[in-house]
């Protein structure tokens, strides 16, 4: 088969991708099913909000277009070569069809772009630059050919937030990885994360991970985006997409600075996710990346998942080559 058959049996039926929100968590509806959204900020507008009142039509899930509620997503580049550095360029027209230059900063960042893989084997976390006219530019690296997704998370100035998805493709012969094992541990770059909660469908789940390093627990979590952590959950099979944040946040008072990093998030059916966790120690941003089990299928205990190396997440580099920002862009 060659490879632009790979591609399209490979991405058949992966094409509802669902929008995620900041803070305490946004559920995610099923297949063809609405969104029901816990942050104002992404869920106030039609298409973030999910389920209308009686009688209204049910809003489109955020992620699943390139346009939405007059906002377009409009990737400049139109090749990436896998293995090299490219500068990506981009920008978000508005409903009057010029590019937005305001936004609203949400997490110390005014738009924050993520990139996986379809087949969930790796990730991305990145902040562009925004140039003149509403460009925003990125050094990006897909590291191997292959379907890739990209989501721009962003407030418009005066709006209401939004998440927009749109595909990319790097040319070669292809095969998807198969999804990693579940595991209640693994480990990103010499450290070690252990999953602690259930994800069960329907009800805001409590997710508690640990992270210790040579056998001790680390208690010094530096904020990383305003947060001692970010937990971005993915579903396999269509990335149905979930963003969300820990209770509390530095210097409130009351949130400890690790070992442990408290998340709740709601899930919108049983089967595989992949977690993907930021968080920074010692000046450095690490990954850690999880299989985890919605449902009646519990998520086993196992033995740590090794890392892929420095700055890169469990499962196949995803990160930046020699010479490119690394896979959080700052």
């Amino acid at each position: 088969m060659n490879t632009p058959a790979k591609l399209a049996a490979y991405t058949l039926g992966l094409t509802v991708i669902f929008g995620g929100a900041f803070g305490a968590g946004k559920a995610v509806g099923a297949v063809g099913t609405p969104v029901a959204a816990a942050h104002p900020a992404h869920a106030a507008t039609a298409g973030q909000a999910g389920t209308g009142g009686a009688g209204q039509p049910a809003a489109v899930p955020g992620g699943l277009q390139v346009s939405q509620d007059g906002y377009t997503l409009n990737p400049l580049t139109t090749r990436v070569e896998p293995g090299r550095v490219t500068p990506f360029r981009f920008t978000v027209t508005g409903p009057d069809g010029r590019p937005v230059t305001r936004y609203q900063v949400e997490h110390d960042k005014k738009l924050h772009f993520i990139v996986v893989p379809r087949d969930l084997g790796g990730f991305r976390h990145l902040h562009p630059e925004q140039e003149a006219g509403g460009v925003w530019s990125v050094p990006l690296t897909l590291p191997r050919p292959g379907a890739y997704r990209m989501f721009a998370d962003f407030t418009p100035e005066g709006a209401a937030g939004l998440t927009l998805g749109a595909d990319l493709y790097a040319a070669g012969d292809y095969e998807p990885e198969p999804l990693p094992a579940a595991a209640r541990t693994t480990t990103a770059d010499g450290y070690t994360v252990t999953l602690d909660g259930d994800l069960e469908p329907g009800r805001s789940s409590r997710l508690t991970l640990r992270v210790s390093k040579d056998g001790r627990p680390v208690t010094d979590l530096q904020p990383y985006l305003g947060a001692y952590g970010h937990l971005v959950a993915l579903r396999s099979g269509d990335l149905a997409y979930l963003h969300v944040h820990p209770a509390g946040k530095p210097g409130d008072g009351g949130t400890p600075a690790g070992p442990e990093i408290t998340f709740y998030a709601e899930v919108p059916s049983g089967g595989d996710y992949r977690l993907f966790l930021d968080f920074q120690h010692a000046g450095t941003v690490h990954t850690a990346a999880f299989t985890a089990r919605g449902g009646t299928g519990a998520t086993p205990t196992g033995d740590p998942v090794p890392s892929a190396g420095p700055g890169r997440s469990s499962g196949p580099d995803v990160h930046a080559p020699s010479g490119e920002p690394d896979g959080h862009g700052h």
